[in-house]
């Protein structure tokens, strides 16, 4: 439940050395899709199927962070980030140059780069190779890797190789509603971006020898909607299918035994080959955790085909969470993101953790050069505290970035969402800190709430 505004600014302080930061991807606000050698990605050929994108929008534009970059890293200085994390385009594999420019640029702002090397922006050349259906496609994900290693490495802090693979695996392939918009096995792909992710460690590693090496999750809180054996096991499931199909294989070298059974009717699990866990378990040195939402689910009295993502065979209800929600429809609920972070120390060890992603979209206008958006800043507030709560119970956490540092291109919902700590108007790309910004700016400065 979010927390009361009462509660607001009561002295709670973060470590000294904690990364402050907002995050951002590249085909959500770049724009420039066809400049500098630029290919196409899946998500420009989703985004031109009729339907698929709200609105009918695309990223051709964006926020035009391509060519107002400068502007807006002199924003993220005025705002007192000391981290900035943002992904590298794979399509712009050719000519790395914007990102050199930008990784200086946040430098000489004393602005930590952390790159994501790959947010769902698949190469369109790669797709129609197989995509991440193709075992290939990870092998050609670890020469990505050391291209941009090579050109990036000497002066980026933290590597995300991955963001939210289950997003790519369950949403791309799965039901088919994010790019390349497939309906096929949505464990073959995940196996192959885990893969990818296992391949790409070594590279990154000698092309960086300073820098973290990590992947972000969409790592989320499941609870049953009663403490019926039959609904505790419906929370198991999807469970297994949201975190552990990813912690266990990274952190300890297997996929889970009840995942595995309980996805036989949909999988056999013959993609896996010899070696393959050794790798994709590569040791890292810190999880990413995106965290927007838990999960309230219940056993199916009957097979239900809601549209769920998690294949299931229709045995699971998702019931709506009692809190306040989000634009997005999500619940606004902060102790999912405490329980997760102490969670994933509590079952895997205390390795060191970041909050890759965190926030709200809400409905946001300007009026008189303002943006008043209270929602958010009780919503960062809230999150902010559970992230505290979590460091006093003994997790390793050593930065949050909140979501987003602009509002942008958000998927299959196009631009009607806004994520934003900075308002962007798409008529002319004006930015426009909300209240919001201007609040996490005081939280920077004063090293917590």
């Amino acid at each position: 439940m979010a927390v009361p505004a009462a509660q607001a600014e009561v002295g709670l302080r973060f470590p000294p050395t904690f990364w402050w930061g907002a995050a951002t991807a590249a085909y959500q606000i770049e724009g420039a899709v066809t400049e500098d050698g630029r290919v196409p990605s899946i998500w420009d050929t989703f985004a031109a199927r009729p339907g698929a994108i709200a609105n009918g929008d695309t990223g051709e534009r964006a926020t035009d962070h391509y060519h107002r970059w400068a502007d807006d890293v002199a924003l993220m200085g005025s705002l007192g980030l000391n981290a900035y994390r943002f992904s590298v385009a794979w399509p712009r594999a050719a000519n790395l140059d914007f990102y050199d420019r930008l990784v200086d640029a946040l430098l000489a702002r004393g602005i930590r780069p952390v790159a994501t090397l790959y947010h769902w922006d698949l190469p369109q050349w790669v797709e129609d190779a197989g995509g991440w259906a193709n075992r290939d496609t990870a092998y050609r994900f670890a020469e990505h890797a050391g291209l941009v290693g090579a050109r990036l490495g000497d002066r980026v802090a933290m590597w995300n190789t991955l963001n939210e693979p289950w997003c790519s695996a369950f949403l791309g392939h799965g039901i088919g509603v994010h790019a390349p918009g497939r309906r096929d096995d949505p464990f073959v792909a995940a196996h192959h971006l885990l893969l990818a992710h296992g391949l790409a460690v070594p590279v990154l590693r000698g092309a960086s020898p300073g820098a973290t090496v990590g992947i972000a999750l969409n790592a989320g809180t499941v609870r049953p909607v009663t403490d019926a054996d039959a609904d505790v096991d419906a929370a198991r499931r999807i469970d297994g299918l949201l975190n552990r199909i990813f912690f266990d294989p990274l952190l300890r070298g297997s996929y889970p035994a009840d995942v595995v059974a309980d996805t036989s009717p949909f999988t056999d699990w013959g993609f896996v080959q010899a070696d393959d866990l050794a790798t994709i378990s590569a040791p890292i040195d810190a999880i990413g955790v995106n965290y927007y939402q838990p999960d309230l689910v219940g056993a199916a009295a009957s097979p239900v085909d809601d549209g769920s993502p998690y294949p299931t065979g229709g045995q699971v209800v998702h019931h709506p969470v009692p809190s306040p929600v989000t634009d997005m429809g999500w619940p606004i609920d902060p102790t999912g993101l405490r329980d997760m972070l102490v969670r994933v120390t509590t079952d895997y060890g205390p390795i060191p953790l970041y909050v890759t992603e965190n926030g709200a979209a809400f409905t946001d206008t300007v009026v008189d050069g303002r943006v008043a958006d209270p929602a958010r800043i009780d919503y960062l507030r809230g999150h902010l505290t559970a992230a505290h709560e979590a460091i006093a119970a003994g997790v390793d956490l050593r930065g949050y970035f909140a979501w987003s540092l602009l509002d942008n291109f958000e998927w299959a919902f196009g631009y009607g969402k806004r994520f934003g700590l900075v308002h962007v108007d798409y008529r002319n790309f004006a930015r426009t800190p909300k209240d919001s910004a201007l609040w996490y700016r005081d939280v920077i400065r004063r090293g917590g709430l």
